[in-house]
């Protein structure tokens, strides 16, 4: 339930999808999810350095750490199941 919580806060899926190619400076997170404050960005980027699915990059920045990567690959049939699903919404 721990990793639910975390996931259904706000932007928290966005900043992970938006750290799948690789690691992003703050000000490149925040004009990808347009609509986020610093503070908030500032909290969640907290949160999941916090939950070790996150952390600061080498060159800068912050990036997804193997555990975030093996999130996202474990997020991919859910990601896959919701395509189909929308799909036969419209």
């Amino acid at each position: 339930m721990v990793l639910f919580d975390l996931l259904g806060r706000r932007w928290t899926l966005r900043l992970l999808w938006e750290l799948r190619g690789g690691a992003e400076s703050f000000r490149a997170l925040q004009s990808r999810c347009d609509g986020m404050s610093p503070s908030v960005l500032n909290q969640r980027l907290a949160e999941l350095r916090e939950a070790r699915v996150v952390d600061r990059a080498e060159a800068g920045g912050y990036e997804l750490t193997a555990e975030g990567e093996e999130l996202l690959r474990a997020l991919a049939p859910l990601s896959r199941w919701a395509a189909r699903w929308g799909a036969r919404s419209r």
